[in-house]
């Protein structure tokens, strides 16, 4: 019966050991706001460097995107329009109503328009000369998009290897008082950077090849256009 009781009061000992033991160790956790500041001088700026590229992206893929959607929308009432007059020979309203459309398309017809009494080839050229420049317009700023895709994992990468230098220099200036603890910290701060470049990178690359899918779009309706343009100035003369 003692040895019974004895067992019984030394389990109560172990849970209430267990309990207080459980009370003292403490979880630590990390969030993601002190998890981006956690870098130190170096890894901050590189951050806020990051921070920045991203909300440029964000801006460049939604002003490009507007533009670009709106330059693929085909107008069948101003086509229509501007095959109506030249088959009229009111070649003085087809520019009119060009001159009052602001698209590429518009643009385009315009220059043919101007030439409309010399050869198909002088046409042709002046409309393809103002298609490269309409092309042009249309694929501002994807170039900095692109440059922003490739640029942010480095710069991430950057930033790793700067946390990693401060890290290893802190092990040293330790001398031999190095633990897990240091070790581990420095190098989850380093590789911040880079989990933070690869994600602007990755936002990037997207948002860039989604644009230059819309820009093809664009170019081929302008092409069409124009052929379907040459045809009616072909069969008018």
């Amino acid at each position: 019966m003692k040895s019974l009781l004895l067992q019984i009061n030394t389990i109560g000992d172990t849970l209430s050991q267990t309990s207080v033991d459980g009370e003292i160790v403490e979880e630590k956790t990390l969030s993601i706001l002190e998890l981006i500041t956690s870098g130190g001088t170096g890894g901050n700026l590189i951050m806020i460097t990051l921070g920045v590229l991203s909300i440029i992206s964000v801006y460049l893929f939604i002003e490009r995107y507007t533009t670009l959607k709106k330059a693929s929308r085909k107008d069948s009432g101003f086509l229509n329009s501007i095959k109506n007059y030249i088959q009229d020979d009111d070649v003085k309203a087809a520019k009119t109503l060009c001159k009052n459309t602001d698209t590429s398309i518009s643009r385009m017809l315009e220059k043919g328009i101007d030439r409309i009494d010399k050869p198909m080839t002088d046409i042709s050229a002046a409309i393809e000369n103002q298609g490269k420049l309409e092309v042009y317009v249309l694929e501002n700023n994807l170039a900095n998009l692109a440059t922003i895709a490739g640029a942010a994992p480095m710069i991430g990468f950057l930033g790793t290897v700067i946390g990693m230098i401060v890290a290893f220099h802190e092990m040293a200036s330790a001398g031999g008082n190095i633990d897990i603890e240091m070790l581990s910290k420095g190098i989850y701060t380093a590789m911040v950077t880079t989990v933070a470049g690869l994600v602007v990178g990755i936002i990037a690359y997207i948002a860039y090849n989604v644009l230059v899918t819309k820009v093809e779009k664009v170019v081929f309706l302008l092409e069409t256009t124009t052929t379907d343009f040459m045809d009616l100035l072909h069969n008018n003369k």
